[in-house]
């Protein structure tokens, strides 16, 4: 780059810098307000600032380096968990530094913490907080999950000498497009990443467009994941003590359990007189919102069993709500077939291969673009089923799990289907590995 092309990135991310600090009042507000519904946003607010009274500081060796992984939320985290096992299995003394964005991704990763491991909150973008939180822990390398791209925390890896890669990375359309709109300021973050590994082609030509150093495509690692046998085999045991076949509707978003409500209650009336019967499971995406999700139910005269109040198994009730964090291999378990919840909105859609690969076929809505290679691989596989629609969602998950032959067609396949596609967190973690081998000098003193 040319003289005055750097002066052009010092200038914006100046800009930009400016900006973010003057944005912190903001955020402590935000983070308070947060709080008052999800109480995990108040726990070591310092943190977030680059201030650690509680977090070791750790020094790394070449036998136990400390790797940094930064996974922003709960579908991250999940991510990061496949790729963890895979770095210890290679490196097994490592010891990990763990960073999240969101009280559910902050608590999900509470549970990969082994002795020697820390878990702190994502610096706020600052000079001055990224500064604090390299200088206190000084990785061997950081690992972004998926999508998280930050200007200042690039740069200050940079100025480390900390390589930084960006994992299991995808960008869809829309947020390409938007890059493109502030290309000002996210090309230099994304030419400043030491490493890129795209979940699927699209994904590598839209990052690469960017100026993301993409050096494979290695699929998505949310195909390796194993569903925890114990809690599959109680949503199994749990599910034949239904009456009727079990649909879910799996991670649900706002505004989606009122059109699931709409549907259900227009074509309740119809299935009954066909003998076709079903037991909802609603489990929404966000834990904030349980108490909202079985008012709305109520409030439609359904009754409601609440797992938080039901240890032993949901008694007979309309709707079975999954009010609990870290279960949905077991609901996906105790399900026939699922409803795939963000995907009746624009909003992307939620993880698919999580479901399939508890045998467990899928409905899904038009707006998939989150796992847009997946969906469409499990739509040709014909273990997922596309519609336009809730109502026309609601039909076929009913349709299918009182058509005991079809389904069980669709769950001979799920397995075979998701096997054929793993082996991305071996290969992302060689990759790791080998990045953290080549660690350059740091900026100051190239």
């Amino acid at each position: 780059m040319n003289q005055s092309g750097r002066w052009l990135n010092s200038l914006v991310r100046a800009l930009y810098s400016g900006a973010t600090r003057l944005a912190t009042p903001l955020l402590k507000r935000k983070l308070a307000r947060r709080a008052q519904s999800e109480p995990g946003y108040a726990q070591a607010v310092p943190e977030r600032f680059g201030h650690y009274v509680d977090a070791a500081r750790l020094a790394g060796t070449a036998e136990s380096p400390l790797i940094w992984i930064h996974a922003v939320s709960l579908g991250e985290t999940r991510a990061a968990a496949i790729l963890l096992r895979e770095l210890r299995d290679l490196l097994p003394g490592m010891r990990m530094l763990l960073t999240n964005g969101t009280a559910t991704g902050r608590a999900e990763g509470a549970k990969l913490l082994r002795e020697g491991d820390v878990q702190v909150w994502q610096p706020w973008d600052t000079p001055e907080a990224v500064n604090r939180f390299l200088s206190h822990f000084q990785p061997a390398i950081g690992v972004l999950m998926e999508t998280e791209i930050w200007p200042n925390l690039v740069a200050g890896c940079k100025l480390h000498g900390v390589p930084l890669v960006l994992a299991n990375a995808r960008l869809n359309e829309k947020s390409w497009r938007g890059a493109q709109r502030w290309s000002w300021l996210a090309r230099p973050a994304y030419e400043a990443l030491s490493a890129v590994w795209a979940q699927t082609d699209d994904d590598a030509r839209r990052l690469a467009d960017l100026g993301a150093p993409v050096r494979a495509v290695l699929g998505n690692l949310k195909f390796d994941t194993v569903p925890d046998a114990a809690m599959l085999a109680r949503g199994r045991a749990w599910r034949a003590e239904s009456a009727r076949p079990v649909v879910l509707f799996a991670s649900s978003r706002e505004g989606e359990e009122a059109a699931w409500l709409a549907a259900w209650l227009s074509l309740r009336a119809t299935f009954e007189q066909q003998g076709q019967r079903v037991q909802w499971l609603l489990v929404p995406r966000h834990p904030q919102r349980f108490d909202e999700v079985a008012a709305l139910c109520e409030s439609a005269r359904l009754s409601v069993a609440r797992r938080s109040q039901c240890p032993d198994g949901p008694p007979p009730a309309d709707v079975w709500l999954g009010d609990s964090m870290g279960e949905m291999v077991q609901y996906y378990g105790m399900s026939h077939a699922a409803l795939l919840g963000g995907s009746f909105e624009p909003l992307g859609g939620q993880n698919l291969i999580e479901a399939l690969a508890c045998d467990c076929p899928v409905v899904m809505g038009p707006h998939t673009f989150n796992f847009a290679q997946a969906a469409e691989l499990a739509q040709e596989s014909g273990i997922a089923l596309r519609v336009d629609d809730m109502h026309a969602g609601v039909q076929q998950a009913v349709d299918l799990v009182n058509d005991a032959p079809r389904l069980a067609a669709l769950v001979s396949r799920c397995q075979s289907f998701t096997q054929a596609h793993r082996g991305a967190a071996a290969a992302t973690a060689q990759a790791v590995l080998q990045q953290m081998s080549r660690r350059p000098k740091p900026e100051s003193e190239a």
